[in-house]
């Protein structure tokens, strides 16, 4: 018993530590316990054209995150002043391993 309580408090503590990267929060509708790869739209502009895109990446392993995947991030990235939409998508291996795309399309 007191093995099993070690794994599930081990376990949460994993599951607390991905912070913002993990797969959660408003962009994520479907998370799946063991895999997630899941994509979708976040903002769209009144702008027109997207004849540019930049993305921005974002990982977590365990609880330990680094990269900038913020919309300004991958708007600097494709050269983009004008967004036209922004597009994202996350890949989550048990919790563990997390990553994080964030497209923006514009001129």
């Amino acid at each position: 018993m007191k093995k099993l309580i070690i794994c599930a408090c081990a376990g949460a503590m994993v599951m607390l530590a991905t912070g913002c990267v993990g797969p959660n929060g408003p962009l994520v509708g479907s998370v799946g316990g063991i895999y997630s790869n899941v994509s979708g739209p976040v903002a769209v502009t009144s702008n027109t054209g997207a004849s540019k895109s930049g993305s921005a990446t974002s990982k977590a392993v365990v609880g330990i995150a680094w990269g900038d995947s913020s919309i300004k991030a991958a708007a600097a990235n494709g050269g983009i002043t004008k967004i036209q939409h922004v597009d994202y998508h996350v890949t989550s291996v048990l919790g563990v391993y997390v990553e994080t795309i964030v497209t923006v399309y514009g001129e």
